[in-house]
């Protein structure tokens, strides 16, 4: 089948998550279109990319430059002007990727009304904040998969006390400096909090917020002789050897999170996490098995310490992970994708 993705966001392709980090929904785009080409389709994407090129297999190429006439599939990512394109498509999917109550704007809903399209989530929270009566040509959720480099780790032995956080600056880390300061660090004294976050990994998004990103960070900077450790947003090779030695992921969690990425992955990979009952974090992580869900934040402090020093725990909850985490991967999803063409 021939699949035409578009998306007007940030500049990237294909190769950009081999040279630095990059932002979900851009990471997801890769993995997706790899796996629709790798199953045998001719799969182009139109996005802001600099040049035309071949990348595994799938054409990129910018946007502006126009798109086919006809495909089996199109999908159009996010953006409200893209639904109306490529109108001779047999079928017609939009995926969102955001709390989807920013769809209820006239310049949404009159194109969505008119075009009709399947209106893809990628999870059960984040389908529930796109109303009933809001026009659509179908509903489907299709959670992003888990790229396969974070899954098939082996078993590794027990890490130093070093927690990590690989989130949005603005998603809760100042709560979560404030925390550790106080609840955490005060109880495993030789505990690390290695933050891999900034705006780097969120292109033009990321700089039109730099500077509140940039005051939570500076914070963070004058805590490092309490254990934080500030660090640059990595590509996801490196990603993998951080989680490789990272005894906990810690993230609150926030309403604007539909997925979570950043939980699924260092779950996948071995890495149990403590997140709170916010968005679609709850998702992610199989409560007192693979991680915490916690309640208050009393109770996310009282999980970080036990996760962070219990040994025989923290040996459970990584097998557990590293064996159930994973499970749903591109694959998945491409075939999920492969049936709105049915």
């Amino acid at each position: 089948m021939k699949i035409v993705l578009a998306d007007d966001g940030i500049v990237f392709d294909g190769d950009t998550p081999k040279q630095r980090p990059l932002g979900g929904v851009e990471s997801s785009i890769v993995n997706l279109t790899r796996e629709l080409a790798l199953r045998g389709h001719q799969v182009m994407v139109r996005n802001m990319c600099a040049q035309a090129r071949m990348i595994d297999g799938v054409d990129w190429a910018p946007l502006k430059d126009g798109l086919p006439e006809t495909a089996d599939l199109y999908i159009a990512n996010r953006g409200d002007k893209l639904i109306p394109l490529l109108p001779k498509a047999k079928r017609a999917a939009f995926w969102i990727h955001n709390p989807a109550r920013y769809l209820l704007k006239w310049r949404y809903l009159s194109k969505l009304w008119l075009r009709k399209p399947t209106v893809v989530f990628i999870g059960d929270y984040h389908a529930t904040t796109y109303p009933a009566w809001a026009p659509d040509g179908g509903r489907k959720v299709i959670p992003y998969g888990i790229a396969k480099d974070f899954t098939g780790l082996p078993v590794r032995g027990v890490p130093a006390p070093k927690a990590i956080f690989t989130s949005n600056p603005l998603r809760s880390l100042d709560w979560l400096l404030d925390l550790w300061v106080q609840s955490i660090r005060t109880r495993v004294p030789n505990a690390e909090l290695h933050l891999f976050t900034g705006a780097a990994t969120y292109g033009a998004v990321g700089d039109a917020k730099a500077q509140e990103m940039a005051a939570i960070l500076t914070k963070a900077k004058g805590l490092a002789h309490l254990g934080v450790v500030l660090r640059d947003p990595v590509a996801k090779p490196r990603l993998i050897e951080e989680f490789q030695s990272s005894r906990a992921m810690l993230y609150r969690g926030d309403l604007n999170e539909t997925f979570c990425l950043a939980v699924g992955e260092a779950q996948a990979a071995g890495v149990p996490a403590v997140v709170g009952r916010y968005g679609s974090v709850v998702e992610r992580v199989i409560d007192g098995e693979t991680g915490t869900i916690a309640e208050n934040d009393a109770m996310f402090a009282e999980a970080a310490v036990r996760w962070l020093t219990d040994d025989a725990l923290w040996t459970r909850a990584h097998a557990a992970a590293l064996a159930k985490q994973g499970r749903w991967g591109w694959p998945d999803a491409a075939k999920a994708f492969e049936e709105l063409m049915a």
